[in-house]
């Protein structure tokens, strides 16, 4: 049995009760309470719910304007039935005249009681339009609510999932794990100061925890979760009420002042891995609003604005899929098929790191008047890969010795138009660098929410630190993707991945999804940079249609070299050449590791070290001079990414984010 507000209706007089019975049958019955009477029953709707072993629901609330029912059952699944309030049954001889604040029941209803029931067969036992079987495992759904047009499920796992409804169907957008520990989320709270309160059980206890301020608020002793308890919250005090071995016991607290004041909020828990321009929000009376995510050692991706104003840094999602270290970021601008619309900033957010895990996000940012931020921002989870998966799978693998290690993605970089007359494919591709010494290439099927590895190279034989795609097209508009791949060794590969890409792009066009990985062929060139590992790396293409590509070493030299692409001798397609017009060595260029480096023009680079020096440089023939040094504030620098914005008056201004144990724009 479980209890439901019936919308549109006084909740003080009448609601809706679910009870499930036999055969996975669901009644829904409507209560209207009649003071010094017994209550009137009505019975509105049957439904069937899908075969499982323990086949009750657990949990249910209605959605009014679409006239649905969503529950969750006790095998983890949400399932979504049409209901509709004109669909009950009612006895002729009765009649509920609205027109009061109670109802006036003309008939008395104890003869009626039975007779709802009996005649149930009058009414068609309904099946779900939309499940989404086990999405909480198999301990079940706990609750269902409803907040600002999304539909927010918590069950036994330890998450929570927020969902909307596209087309009468479910659509799971974002899960949430709250904090370490807390695996039954009962139920959830919105307060009316925008603050998210995750009510569930931590071992013997029960905890409310903040998602604003990211701890618990309470911890009360009370047993566990297998018992009936009740929380409620006011401004001015907090009740919990819980049975614990036959007795009812009581938790008041009066709301006291908090004497704890946040002088700074922190952005992760740990130091910060990477960190992308995601691009500009224009807001109506508001100066234009740069949007950032950033990658951490606390294994969660941050969406956020640095306002130039208030100098604050303000998070507008916190994006917590990963089981490990993010260590790399990439985009796809563009809009996608989510309907969310045109307007606004609208991307594809890869994000990977350890375990090798990688994760897929639809981003879309807005202009939003009414939050502090000014920008409001809607996630969707497109898509994961994990490497391991196979092993996660197995039984008795705590009995198996894993024979590979542990692998990392160290860099993610998107391959530049691969939908085209050449490759019409709705496939977007990913180059990965991995720490097992592979060079990966992953295609993602937006529509099917699919990630899958369609190609590798263990061509280095170690750790691989960094990629970069880019993209030659020729005179006569063919176009060639390239990649450019940088090692612990110091050496960086130039490949052609064009037929690679081709030849996956049919095979899962052709097997729907599921292709063995395709072997890359091997680099055009490798060239011997540095002499140790490449900690940045960074490629233009200059006016003439040749490539500058700038990298940074642990042993602080700067490298730089001008590629030209050319056809291979003999037959028209015969393949891709490259060849290296010019090397400019910079050793020692700073005290520490180049973490960072850009070439903001064919005669401009800009290098960031761990020795927080931040350096221009002019790259004359033979030569890189320094033109300035800034020192900035951020230790252990991880990463820089810097664009262009031409001011008012037509002036152009470079400006770069930087990122490690704290967050810095110039």
């Amino acid at each position: 049995l479980s209890w439901a507000p019936r919308p549109g209706l006084p909740p003080d007089t009448t609601a809706a009760l679910l009870a499930s019975g036999p055969d996975g049958e669901m009644l829904w019955l409507d209560v209207t309470h009649r003071p010094g009477q017994a209550p009137w029953v009505r019975l509105m709707g049957r439904y069937l719910l899908p075969p499982c072993k323990q086949r009750w629901h657990t949990c249910a609330t209605f959605l009014p304007q679409e006239g649905l029912l969503i529950c969750g059952d006790r095998r983890g699944s949400l399932l979504l039935f049409p209901c509709s309030s004109s669909s009950g049954w009612a006895a002729e001889s009765t009649s509920i005249v609205n027109g009061g604040t109670d109802p006036i029941v003309e008939d008395s209803s104890n003869e009626l009681e039975p007779s709802c029931l009996l005649h149930k067969g009058a009414l068609p036992l309904e099946s779900p339009l939309s499940v989404l079987f086990g999405l909480h495992g198999k301990t079940g759904v706990t609750s269902v609510t409803i907040h600002r047009g999304y539909i927010y499920s918590t069950g036994r796992d330890g998450v929570y999932r927020r969902l909307r409804l596209r087309d009468q169907q479910l659509e799971v957008l974002q899960k949430h794990r709250p904090c370490k520990g807390l695996q039954w989320i009962e139920e959830l709270h919105f307060t009316s100061d925008g603050d998210l309160l995750v009510l569930g059980f931590h071992a013997d206890s029960f905890v409310v925890w903040s998602s604003r301020t990211g701890e618990n608020i309470h911890c009360i002793p009370c047993g566990g979760g297998h018992r009936s308890w009740s929380y409620c919250s006011s401004p001015l005090a907090e009740v919990f009420a819980f049975i614990k071995s036959g007795d009812v016991m009581l938790y008041h607290r009066e709301a006291e002042p908090c004497e704890q004041q946040v002088l700074l909020a922190s952005l992760h828990g740990r130091e910060i891995t990477c960190v992308r321009r995601l691009g500009a929000v224009e807001v109506p009376g508001h100066a234009t609003v740069n949007v950032f995510v950033t990658g951490s050692e606390d294994t969660t991706t941050c969406v956020l604005v640095l306002s130039e104003n208030s100098r604050a840094a303000l998070p507008l999602a916190r994006l917590t899929d990963h089981i490990s270290s993010v260590r790399t970021l990439a985009f796809a601008m563009g809009p996608g098929d989510e309907g969310f619309g045109d307007e606004g900033l609208s991307a594809l957010l890869f994000s990977a790191g350890g375990r090798a895990q990688i994760e897929c996000y639809r981003l879309l940012c807005t202009g939003d008047t009414t939050t502090e931020s000014a920008v409001a921002c809607q996630v969707i989870h497109m898509a994961s890969h994990r490497l391991d998966k196979h092993w996660e799978q197995k039984k008795n693998r705590h009995k198996l010795v894993k024979m590979d290690p542990e692998t990392r993605y160290m860099s993610l970089s998107v391959v530049p138009g691969t939908s085209t007359k050449q490759l019409p494919t709705p496939w977007k591709f990913l180059a990965a660098a991995c720490s097992d010494g592979s060079v990966r290439i992953f295609g993602l099927l937006e529509a099917a929410r699919k990630l899958v590895l369609v190609a590798e190279s263990f061509h280095h034989q170690r750790c691989v630190l960094k990629v970069e795609a880019f993209l030659h097209t020729w005179a006569g508009g063919e176009r060639r993707h390239l990649l450019c791949s940088a090692a612990t060794d110091g050496s960086i590969a130039f490949w052609d991945i064009t037929s690679p890409i081709v030849d996956a792009a049919d095979a899962l066009h052709q097997a729907e999804g599921e292709i063995q990985p395709l072997a890359l062929d091997a680099p055009l060139v490798t060239i011997m940079a540095h002499s140790c590992g490449v900690n940045s790396l960074h490629i233009r293409e200059t006016p003439e249609g040749r490539y500058l590509v700038a990298s940074g070493s642990d042993d602080g030299s700067i490298h730089v070299c001008l590629l030209e692409v050319a056809l291979g001798r003999g037959e028209a397609m015969a393949g891709t050449c490259l060849q290296v017009l010019e090397r400019v060595s910079r050793p020692c260029a700073h005290a520490a590791h180049v973490t960072g480096i850009r070439v903001l023009r064919p005669d401009l680079l800009l290098s960031a070290s761990v020795d927080q020096r931040l350096t221009l440089w002019n790259r004359c023939p033979g030569e890189l001079v320094p033109l300035s040094t800034t020192f900035f504030h951020v230790p252990d620098l991880a990463e820089l990414d810097c664009w262009e914005v031409v001011e008012a008056g037509g002036e152009l201004r470079y400006y770069c984010v930087l990122c490690g144990q704290g967050l810095e724009m110039l």
